[in-house]
């Protein structure tokens, strides 16, 4: 499965409990050749947003079935986590689902 696949049946599995929004993080060229930026920090989460019940902010890294998390990635998670937010990988909408009620 892509990981696009995954991320989409994350995004509905949370409807009930979560928003969610999807982060699209990366560099990509214009038609004349710039090269544009996102702007977000290295290793943001695809996956982020606050649980309907309590407002907490959660953060998730989706990954398809052999997909690895690089060192940013893990990084930002720990900091977030840090900071008192929800976080983790999910390889699948069970998993997303588990870690955003804190199971």
């Amino acid at each position: 499965m892509k990981e696009i696949d995954v991320q989409n049946s994350i995004r509905l599995a949370l409807n009930e409990i979560a928003v969610v929004f999807r982060a699209n993080v990366g560099t990509f060229y214009t038609r004349d050749g710039r090269a544009v930026n996102t702007g977000l920090p290295k290793g943001f989460s695809d996956l982020f947003g606050f649980r309907k019940s309590d407002g907490r902010m959660f953060f998730i890294e989706v990954k398809n079935e052999t997909g690895r998390a690089s060192a940013d990635q893990k990084h930002f998670i720990e900091t977030m986590k840090k900071y008192g937010a929800i976080t983790g990988i999910a390889r699948n909408a069970e998993e997303a689902v588990k870690i955003v009620k804190g199971e």
